[in-house]
């Protein structure tokens, strides 16, 4: 199976209400699409893949903290010089270079691309259902998240609810306007370690546990997770502590559920081996968003039901989006890739495939 041509092109998203990134906001999403085509005893197939660090600044010009440790244009310039490398190769140098790069997103990305050429996410229905996100807007009418939390249908038995982003009286009155409305819920808050241990203790200290699922990141100094739990009982769930390049799966007291971003982990092998080591240990692990694309959370989709098919995913943020890409969430508008901005593209000719380095390739 050769790589015949590769294609990159790159996007941007505006959207339509702001998104939480830990306790910053963003207007728009930027990302990579990579697109790729084999052949296979003459016939042809492609398919492209989104590689979006979360990276680059929130509204207020800062830089986005605790997620991506690379950005975008680092990807860009990597993938310019390892495309022209991997075009006329076979496509098992995808998880070569997968395997070896730096970048978590490329090396997720180059890994899903080579899955995706490989037809293993052909035969999955993809997991359809999610759990709903919940925050409190800064640049919309609270009567929105009322409505939102009001048409949730009786079948949501979840909500993931963004916490330590205001006061904690606020945020109280947040989450008891849900249960009032909803008793049935169960919630899995997300606090994006902003409490002190002092704080995260304060605010748990007020809530009705029987209806916490956990939090996630309850305490900015993650070794304070334990002594958070010691206290309230709270179960907790680690997500940006998995960025952390050394980060190893250490069973501790009171954790529940691991949240996986796949676009700041690295390749899908690494993710399973993750996955497969946490749940040994009775640890619960669900396949969150980056904030990505309709291309994106499809693939996502798939992943879940493949790599967590007992989980509901948290891949609720494309409402957030003025448009789809590629793939339609029901949009009015979904980009094509001709209406993106094309940043290079390499082709074999098809011609030399008796070439000595093309024959390589074909032995492989």
């Amino acid at each position: 199976m050769i790589l015949t041509s590769l294609n990159l092109y790159q996007y941007r998203l505006p959207l339509d209400v702001l998104l939480p990134v830990g306790k910053q906001r963003i207007d728009h999403r930027a990302g990579l699409v990579l697109q790729a085509c084999i052949s296979i005893e003459g016939e042809y197939r492609q398919v492209e893949v989104d590689i979006a660090p979360l990276a680059g600044v929130d509204i207020n010009q800062q830089a986005l903290a605790g997620f991506s440790r690379e950005s975008l244009a680092q990807v860009q310039h990597s993938l310019v010089e390892l495309l022209p490398q991997l075009c006329g190769q076979h496509i098992d140098r995808l998880l070569e270079y997968a395997n070896t790069s730096a970048y978590p997103s490329l090396a997720f990305g180059l890994s899903l691309l080579h899955a995706k050429l490989m037809g293993k996410l052909d035969a999955i229905r993809q997991q359809s259902a999610t759990v709903p996100l919940i925050y409190h807007p800064t640049d919309a009418n609270i009567d929105l998240l009322d409505s939102k939390i009001a048409a949730l249908g009786m079948d949501v038995h979840s909500v993931k609810v963004k916490v330590a982003q205001a006061s904690i009286k606020d945020e109280l009155k947040l989450i008891y306007g849900i249960l009032r409305t909803r008793p049935d819920l169960k919630l899995r808050l997300d606090a994006n370690q902003g409490f002190t241990l002092e704080q995260a203790i304060e605010f748990a200290a007020c809530l009705p546990l029987d209806s916490i699922e956990y939090i996630e990141e309850p305490c900015h100094n993650p070794k304070n997770n334990m002594e958070f739990y010691q206290a309230i009982g709270m179960p907790y769930a680690l997500d940006e502590s998995l960025n952390d390049p050394e980060y190893q799966f250490e069973m501790q007291k009171g954790l529940t559920a691991l949240v996986i971003k796949p676009m700041l982990l690295g390749t899908v092998e690494r993710l399973a081996d993750l996955i497969d080591m946490a749940q040994s240990y009775g640890v619960r692990c669900i396949i969150s968003s980056s904030l990505e694309s309709s291309l994106g959370i499809h693939d996502l989709a798939h992943l879940a039901t493949i790599l967590t098919p007992d989980e509901i995913p948290g891949l609720d943020t494309l409402s957030a989006f003025s448009q789809d890409l590629l793939i339609s969430s029901g949009k009015k508008h979904c980009l094509t890739l001709a209406q993106l901005e094309l940043i290079t593209q390499h082709t074999l000719d098809l011609t030399l495939q008796s070439d000595s380095s093309i024959a390589k390739g074909e032995e492989r």
